[in-house]
């Protein structure tokens, strides 16, 4: 039998060179991508994910590359690709948002991250976020100009001036008193008319004092009350020539009465709230009194509590002129506390 030869080799096999990647067009087009990005064509937002020589993303992703959120800030520690450096463009993008040290990269830098860059732009940009820090005289003006306004009546300006005159009392010569004696008019007497109106001074001068004739037929007189008798009315104004004269006084006063919304509603006429001053209103008289805040005190008992005067006594009626002055007084008593509560809240007038 002939001897059987075996030709076995026990080298080691040669290794197969690896495959580049992808075929000669994806080659071609990774050449011509690279002389774009060297050229600075390319935009960030065009470039793969991968670096450039990386193998592609298997077919699980279909839909590309994941995009990594936008961060601030040089030290971040993130998955996602360098920016390349390849172009002026792409460096000063990369500048912009890693904050860099290029002309744009600072000013959008100082932009979003607050820093102190030296470029102009960048100041402005900062000292218009942080206040007055910076040395360019225009911000600095406007920074003054806005803490001044927010600050209150601290500055030098002239709107601080103003504020700060706001916050004092009202000049005497602005300040009146009203007070009206009303009659029934209407079924039973039971409408209220307007029959004399008084106004006095902050001092307690009389400006006017007039009785006035109501437009319908006096029912009831309220004499006990109003002081009203049939002989006031053979001389009184008529009610259109006297409400005229009344608001012509009454305009742009601060007006004080107690319960005055009765008198404006005689007067058929609407006085601007904050221009108003009611004492039966005002907590504060109240309580130098020793009655509960929140509770409607007669104008006699007040008087009487606070300014040790008798009122509205008798049987002949009240006199519209004792109860304007008697008001003004009660005013005077707490005027500085209360106008400086006011001014403190002014949704309150």
């Amino acid at each position: 039998m002939d001897d059987l030869i075996l030709n076995v080799d026990f080298s080691a096999p040669e290794r197969r060179s690896k495959k580049e990647p992808g075929n000669r067009k994806h080659q071609s087009f990774v050449r011509r991508r690279r002389e774009l990005e060297r050229r600075g064509v390319l935009r960030q937002k065009q470039l793969p994910a991968a670096a450039p020589g990386a193998p592609r993303p298997g077919r699980a992703r279909r839909g590309g590359a994941k995009r990594c959120p936008k961060e601030n800030g040089a030290a971040t520690t993130s998955r996602c690709p360098p920016v390349s450096q390849n172009g002026p463009k792409d460096k000063a993008r990369g500048a912009a948002q890693n904050g860099g040290t290029g002309a744009k990269g600072k000013d959008r830098g100082v932009a979003q991250n607050g820093v102190t860059g030296t470029g102009a732009k960048g100041k402005d940009r900062e000292e218009a976020q942080n206040g007055p820090t910076g040395t360019g005289a225009p911000t600095q003006s406007k920074a003054k100009a806005r803490g001044a306004a927010q600050n209150g009546p601290t500055g030098t300006g002239a709107k601080a001036k103003a504020r700060g005159a706001g916050s004092a009392p009202p000049a005497p010569s602005k300040l009146v008193a009203l007070d009206c004696e009303m009659v029934g008019t209407g079924p039973g007497g039971r409408t209220s008319a307007l029959a004399r109106c008084s106004i006095v001074t902050y001092e307690g001068d009389v400006v006017y004092d007039r009785y006035v004739r109501p437009e319908a037929a006096i029912v009831d007189y309220r004499t006990r009350w109003s002081g009203i008798r049939p002989r006031h009315m053979a001389q009184a104004v008529p009610f259109r020539r006297a409400q005229q004269q009344v608001l012509q006084i009454l305009a742009g006063k601060v007006v004080v009465g107690h319960a005055i919304h009765n008198d404006f509603k005689a007067l058929h006429y609407c006085h601007p709230k904050a221009l108003t001053r009611d004492t039966s209103q005002i907590p504060l008289l109240n309580r130098r009194a020793g009655f509960p805040e929140n509770v409607n005190i007669s104008l006699k008992r007040l008087t009487k509590a606070l300014l040790n005067q008798d009122i509205q006594v008798g049987k002949s009626g009240h006199s519209s002129v004792e109860d304007a002055r008697a008001t003004m007084e009660l005013y005077k008593v707490v005027e500085e506390e209360w106008e400086q509560h006011l001014q403190q809240n002014p949704e309150q007038k």
